[in-house]
Formats: structure tokens, C-alpha cells, sequence
């Protein structure tokens, strides 16, 4: 009998199918070789397609033009643009605070995230708290910056395996009184719960656990400047409770910039911390416009 033949397959690498974007040529002579937002825009005037950032605007859009996993971007756009910035820091928050505000269809990352939650140790059991609910910027004692409950949880389970802490102590399980927990006689637990190491002794290596992920409070009474520059460009970022602002040219301007409304901003901490901590850039304190 004869064996029947399947039929061909008709696998293509991404690389071999892909075709330079000729149309997009046009705009590549403009794009400067310094830090910005660069924008790449579909049919719509309004929502653009992708949002990036880079020290050096005209190499990495270049890079984008030569990636073959962006072909599908790439024959949706239609015209590149771009914001020129004072330094890195200034294009990140202005690429975090767009791709909040507009949303666009191939940014995958720095969407804007309303379970925000960290671990609080204030008590006798950490607990999970929402920056909803908490100001980040003011609250002593918090660890770490998670996505939602599930992964805060999941975290300090983690810790407790590693660090053989007691998870009745920590309150991912209930614990009779009196009685040490089932980990504690598989050796997992240190013992805590039933007398074989103190309560402070356990605490203590649970904040040693998470002390690099400790939030670092506003450690400013009002608003503050931290000064950029890049060539003749020079620009302002004006921050509160790290919150970025906005950016001026000019110290003066900086009154001229609305007082905060949103929340406690993930990116925007992440981003500004290290800068505004390490003293390695100029900042001035601000004070607040009359009302």
C-alpha cells in the first residue's frame, strides 16, 4: 500500500520573509542623535502605534527598522516623530507618563496598574497594602512594589522557604496556639512559633530578606528640581512624593506647573529614586505657589 505523503510545510523565519520598510524612509533624516521619546504612528493622528525612548533617537529607531520581529509594527506605521529631551532620565519619565496616558497598541510594558500593592511590617504580620488606599511616598515600613496581592504573597513565601521562616507567623497560614506549625517538624521552619528561635530573631531576618526592596520615603518636605543636561540643552524635572511633574527650561517655570492629582507612580519612583538619592545630580528644593 502505498504511504500517503504529507503535505509540505510551510515554515518561514521571520528574517527570511522580511522586507526593509522603504516607506518610512522619508522620516529618518531628521532623527537627531540625541536622548528623547521617539513615536512611531499608524493611520491615526492621534494614537500612535509605539512609544520608545533612547539616549540616541536616530540609532534606535534605525534598530527598530532592521528588527524583523517588528514587522507587523513597522507596516502599520506610516510616519515617524519624536520629542528631543536633556538626558536620559527626562526620556524615560516622558516614554513611562505617554505610554500611560495613550496606551499604544504594541507597548507591552508600563501600562498603568490600579492593584499596585506592597508589603507593609508594622504589626505582628506583614500585610499587603494598595497604593490606592496608602501613600507610598509617606509610609515608613514598606517592602517592595508588586502588581497585585497574588505576587506580594507569593513573594514572601518565597522568602520564607529560603529563610526557613514560619508561615503562620507570617499569616499565609493559620497556627494553633501553643503549637509549633507542620513545617517546623519537617525542619522548614525555624521554629519560631513553638520556642526554638524568638519572634524578634525571625522578624529580624524576614526585614533582612527584603531590606533591598524597602521603599525610601519622600525624603523632601516640598518639591524638588533635579537638574539634566545634554549639550546646549539643559532642562528641569520638577518632583513631588516622586511624582514627576513635568519638565521646565527654567527654574522659574517650575510654579507655572499643576500641583499633583494622581497617585503613587511605580515607574516614576523606580525611575527617579537612584538619581535623586545618590547625589550625583543638582536638585533644589522648591517651595509650593501660594494658592
Amino acid at each position: 500500500m502505498a504511504r500517503r505523503q504529507s503535505a509540505p510545510r510551510l515554515d518561514f523565519e521571520a528574517a527570511a520573509i522580511y522586507e526593509y520598510p522603504e516607506h518610512l524612509r522619508p522620516w529618518l533624516e531628521a532623527l537627531p542623535k540625541h536622548p528623547g521619546v521617539y513615536f512611531f504612528h499608524g493611520e491615526s493622528e492621534a494614537m500612535p502605534l509605539y512609544i520608545g525612548k533612547s539616549i540616541n533617537i536616530r540609532s534606535r529607531v534605525l534598530s527598530h527598522l532592521r528588527t524583523a520581529d517588528e514587522a507587523a509594527m513597522l507596516r502599520q506605521s506610516r510616519r515617524i516623530t519624536w520629542v528631543r529631551t536633556a538626558g536620559e532620565i527626562g526620556a524615560l519619565l516622558l516614554e513611562a507618563q505617554l505610554i500611560k496616558e495613550q496606551q499604544p497598541l504594541f507597548n507591552k510594558r508600563l501600562r498603568r496598574n490600579r492593584q499596585l500593592c506592597s508589603l507593609l511590617l508594622a504589626g505582628e504580620k506583614p500585610q499587603v497594602v494598595y497604593a490606592r488606599e496608602v501613600d507610598f511616598s509617606a509610609q515608613p515600613g514598606l517592602y517592595g512594589l508588586f502588581a497585585n496581592r497574588r505576587a506580594a504573597l507569593q513573594t514572601l513565601q518565597s522568602i520564607a522557604d529560603e529563610q526557613k521562616l514560619c508561615y503562620g507567623l507570617l499569616g499565609l497560614e493559620s497556627l494553633t496556639r501553643g503549637r509549633g506549625c507542620f513545617r517546623s517538624a519537617l525542619n522548614r521552619c525555624a521554629g519560631a512559633c513553638c520556642g526554638k528561635e524568638s519572634v524578634e530573631e525571625h522578624n529580624q531576618r524576614l526585614i533582612d530578606a527584603l531590606e533591598r526592596t524597602r521603599l525610601v520615603c519622600w525624603p523632601w518636605r516640598g518639591p524638588v528640581a533635579l537638574k539634566e543636561s545634554s549639550g546646549e540643552m539643559t532642562q528641569y524635572h520638577i518632583i513631588h512624593n516622586w511624582l514627576w511633574l513635568g519638565s521646565v527650561n527654567s527654574l522659574d517655570e517650575a510654579a507655572s506647573l499643576p500641583r499633583p492629582q494622581a497617585s503613587f507612580d511605580q515607574d516614576g519612583y523606580k525611575i527617579l529614586c537612584k538619581p535623586l538619592i545618590t547625589g550625583q545630580h543638582d536638585i533644589t528644593e522648591l517651595p509650593w505657589p501660594a494658592e
